[in-house]
């Protein structure tokens, strides 16, 4: 049986036994109701008969007379006032009978003449001077009955008014009530089962047509995909709430929420925001948790044309970004190992020519020339005034790159690092990231010779990094070439677009209780910017060693 249909007859089958049980305590309440209303529309007719000043008379005299007189067959009684008064009440109010007695229970008043004079069939309990109203079965048939004392003007007990509503006529206001009610029964039932067919409807539509064994096996299997994909997945609904959280998205985004937050608030950086409320079908890189790069992608997840929300898959980039700027490295020193292959063919060639030729004498002087030189393009102007071997190392590199690029990397004048690193690999990717820039910039620029400077001061641990090139200046706001994602580069020539090495650099150095900003954005050679670009400025406290030399 499928569920919606078994939702149906469940809720249907609720309804029906709960208005069944409301209906029978209506049909009790109500017999009780009816009965007690006759009741008393009874005895306010027995009241009202034994209050009448000629029936209290009538019923005193015939008291006060002796037994001969209140008698079967005496035409005295069916001609008395009390009878008189007796039946007109009875024929206006539509009451079974209305009986009067005397102090000894014989009937003064009756419909039927012929019982006048006899005792009454049931108990005359007014007598002893209350009122009573019973259900009780006399000569005329099965009726609710009450009982009224009658006084004398003394306040004697005389006799007693008995007016009876038949049961006949309280069964035929029961059933009238009673089918109203039945009608309202029925016609509630049917809502009930309208309800539950929208409700299974509703229902159907909420769960995609699939029964619960199904839903069974989706939850085993999102579980068992959620976990195992060694991914990252956040799932968000259309209204911008998160359903769905792994344990490594966790891990990789440092998220402070879950499922039921906003995802607005569970610690999402911009760019990951713009990942999710922009899917698209291109992977997008950004920098989350000091130093940890992650690669991005959405889709939007659409079922029988209902748009369900979005799913973000994130996959941990980091080792791959680390091994792209290693990469870098041996290039660039691939760079210098050609360079350095190509000067020293051509000292061979000369040496072999003066050999050749027997010029022993010219031939010493180069070779003595060559050993006071050192390899062409070993040395960087003033990196003897850097210490640390990873950075010196790390710099002369970049200056074989740069030159590739037909660039000029130069150190300022105020170099002076006179401490080892104990952080190099942050200081590197700070400075790297910065260099690259800035080579990329005089590169495209409009200068020529193109340069970039490079300038490094250290102080009681504390590394200031400065940054110039001859490049044409930043085109985006300020601070805005931090953010994630803001490049002036094409982003088609890496997996996740460009944008995010300046965003990295700034939360490395962050990290370290320091920050990276512009000096001065460039466009004009000012005597603070005698290069004329862009001009970046990284303060790193605590990456080098605190009993270095002062500056």
């Amino acid at each position: 049986m499928r569920l919606r249909t078994q939702v149906l007859l469940l809720q249907s089958g609720v309804v029906a036994v709960a208005l069944g049980v409301g209906f029978g305590f209506f049909a009790t309440t109500t017999a009780d109701r009816v009965a007690d209303e006759h009741g008393q529309r009874a005895l306010a007719i027995a009241r009202t008969v034994a209050a009448d000043n000629e029936v209290r008379a009538e019923v005193t005299r015939f008291a006060a007379e002796d037994d001969g007189v209140v008698a079967p067959g005496n035409q005295e009684l069916v001609d008395s006032a009390v009878q008189e008064a007796a039946e007109s009440t009875r024929l206006a109010t539509g009451a079974l009978f209305v009986v009067v007695t005397d102090e000894k229970g014989l009937r003064l008043a009756h419909p039927d003449t012929d019982l006048l004079g006899l005792r009454v069939s049931t108990d005359p309990a007014a007598l002893s001077g209350a009122e009573v109203v019973v259900r009780e079965r006399g000569t005329l048939g099965d009726s609710v009955r009450a009982k009224v004392p009658v006084a004398s003007e003394s306040g004697a007990v005389v006799g007693e008014v008995s007016v009876g509503i038949s049961t006949a006529e309280v069964g035929a206001d029961l059933w009238s009530d009673l089918r109203w009610a039945a009608l309202v029964v029925a016609l509630a039932l049917g809502a009930g089962v309208v309800g539950s067919a929208l409700l299974a409807a509703r229902w159907k539509k909420l769960t995609f047509g699939l029964e619960p064994e199904q839903l069974a096996q989706l939850v085993r299997e999102q579980e068992a995909v959620l976990h195992g994909v060694g991914e990252g997945i956040v799932g968000v609904d259309v209204d911008g709430v998160v359903t769905v959280v792994n344990a490594d998205a966790t891990r990789l985004l440092d998220l402070h929420g879950g499922a039921g937050d906003r995802v607005d608030e569970i610690g999402l950086t911009p760019r990951l925001l713009d990942v999710v409320h922009n899917p698209g079908d291109e992977p997008v890189a950004a920098a989350v948790g000091g130093d940890r790069v992650v690669l991005a992608m959405a889709s939007r997840v659409v079922r029988d044309g209902r748009d369900l929300g979005t799913v973000m898959s994130v996959r941990d980039r980091t080792d791959v970004q680390n091994l792209t700027r290693e990469l870098d490295s041996v290039q660039a020193l691939g760079s210098v190992l050609r360079a350095q292959q190509h000067e020293f063919g051509n000292r061979l060639h000369l040496l072999h020519g003066l050999l050749s030729r027997g010029d022993t004498t010219a031939a010493a002087e180069f070779l003595d020339t060559l050993v006071g030189s050192g390899a062409a393009g070993d040395e960087l102007s003033g990196a003897e005034d850097v210490v640390d071997p990873h950075l010196r190392a790390f710099l002369v590199a970049k200056a074989a790159h740069a030159r590739e690029r037909d660039v000029a990397l130069v150190l300022g004048e105020n170099t002076w690092v006179p401490s080892r690193l104990v952080h190099p690999v942050d200081v590197t990717t700070v400075v790297g990231n910065l260099v690259d820039n800035a080579i990329d910039a005089a590169a495209s620029g409009p200068t020529r010779p193109a340069e970039v400077e490079v300038e490094f001061v250290e102080h009681d641990g504390t590394l200031i990094v400065t940054v110039g090139d001859t490049g044409a200046g930043l085109t985006v706001d300020a601070e805005e070439v931090f953010r994630e994602g803001v490049t002036t580069k094409p982003a088609g020539d890496r997996p996740g677009g460009r944008g995010i090495g300046l965003a990295l650099t700034r939360q490395v150095a962050r990290r370290h209780g320091g920050d990276v900003v512009i000096g001065d954005p460039g466009g004009r050679r000012t005597a603070e910017n005698p290069t004329g670009g862009a001009l970046f400025v990284a303060t790193l406290p605590g990456v080098a060693e605190t009993s270095g030399g002062d500056s």
